[in-house]
């Protein structure tokens, strides 16, 4: 690859993955009247604020879930686990501060994905009240359907899926579609609560209305109570609570692997071409060695000869499935044909563990260096707009 020719200050970047601490008033101040007192809301228990559902469902501490703390330092220990809200930098919680620390690195929009209902909206499916669950997921798309609105199509939350009922799957892609939302947020493993799993006939609305409407399928890593358990298998006991969060995190990134792997095998991608499937916050180094270890076990095993896909599973990686990188060195210098320039998205994952803050542009500076001119376009800006639907003229 030849040096670039175009400057990261020429380009519109699209950062494809942080998250919003949600205000302690999301839900209340925009549930109907008989919902207010059993919609999530925040609740003093034993002098701690803890978020609450229904009538006394307790969800935890209502910590800030960042670690860049109000005087924009980013800490690198966990104290951040004991943050309330006002500890936090006001762009966890506050979207007017986040447009101001887009406008700081340098990056035009910016995806974002949610914390109280867990990042594939698992928790809270075990609200009994059908009609309960449902209104804590379509209340938060009215929200985000705000935020984007009063960004200017800036920041682009993904909407929550209410993905323990089929038809109401797929009846919350369109009204988020309707509300200029630009993809979604999916459960990977309904299969854990008795549901079919992804692949099953059963699904086909759902996966045919989300390729119709041109809605991206996000699995964010940790998406299901399946695999969220992974963080906590990770670590050895005996390991200290910095190094549980650290084994952790790492594990939750190749856990998309498996979701990853579940897609290309299970037929989906090839019944409906227009599809299109992010993982996110995973990174990207594991990806050549999945797509080659798929092909190789698909013939190997005979899998093929009982289920008739015409191309290989990493051709349908190629043709429908984006990954995200945020803080890998060797993967963006070297592995960026393996994986495909055309199948690669930056994130930040702002302002969470791990997060690439506060040295965004030194980063990309440093890994792009010998990217040419049109990679450099594609992964930074051409690939997420095109996914998203983000206007680069605005």
């Amino acid at each position: 690859m030849t040096a670039p020719q175009t400057s990261i200050d020429d380009l519109r970047i699209i950062d494809t993955d942080s998250h919003i601490t949600e205000p302690h008033d999301l839900w209340s101040s925009r549930a109907p009247a008989s919902w207010r007192d059993r919609l999530p809301r925040v609740e003093e228990i034993d002098g701690e604020p803890h978020w609450v559902v229904d009538r006394d469902t307790d969800l935890g501490v209502a910590g800030a879930v960042s670690v860049v703390g109000k005087d924009g330092e980013k800490v690198r220990s966990i104290e951040f686990m004991g943050w309330k809200l006002e500890d936090a930098h006001a762009a966890a919680y506050d979207m007017t501060a986040r447009l101001d620390v887009l406008d700081r690195f340098g990056i035009h929009a910016q995806v974002i994905y949610p914390n109280l209902a867990g990042f594939g909206n698992q928790n809270f499916v075990e609200l009994e009240d059908d009609e309960l669950r449902k209104l804590c997921a379509t209340v938060y798309n009215d929200a985000m359907a705000e935020i984007q609105a009063n960004s200017g199509d800036r920041i682009l939350p993904m909407a929550l899926m209410p993905w323990w009922n089929i038809a109401d799957c797929v009846d919350e892609v369109k009204r988020a579609a309707e509300m200029g939302m630009r993809g979604i947020v999916m459960c990977s493993d309904p299969d854990s609560i008795g549901l079919p799993d992804l692949g099953d006939d059963a699904w086909s609305p759902f996966w045919e209305v989300c390729g119709d409407l041109d809605m991206p399928v996000n699995f964010h890593i940790g998406a299901s109570q399946t695999s969220w358990n992974m963080f906590g298998r990770a670590a050895w006991p005996s390991m200290t609570q910095a190094r549980k969060l650290a084994l952790g995190s790492a594990n939750l990134f190749m856990e998309n692997g498996r979701v990853l792997g579940n897609m290309l095998y299970s037929g989906v991608l090839e019944r409906f071409p227009k599809v299109k499937v992010v993982s996110v916050e995973s990174g990207i180094g594991w990806i050549p060695f999945l797509l080659e270890a798929l092909d190789y076990e698909w013939n190997e095993t005979g899998s093929g000869l009982e289920c008739d896909l015409p191309m290989p599973p990493s051709a349908y990686f190629k043709r429908q499935v984006y990954g995200c990188f945020w803080f890998e060195q060797t993967a963006p210098k070297r592995l960026i044909e393996a994986i495909g320039e055309d199948n690669l998205l930056f994130e930040t994952d702002f302002p969470h563990p791990t997060c690439l803050y506060p040295d965004v542009r030194e980063y990309l500076d440093d890994v792009t260096a010998d990217w040419s001119d049109s990679t450099r376009r594609k992964i930074l800006q051409d690939n997420a707009a095109a996914l998203y639907k983000v206007d680069l003229n605005s």
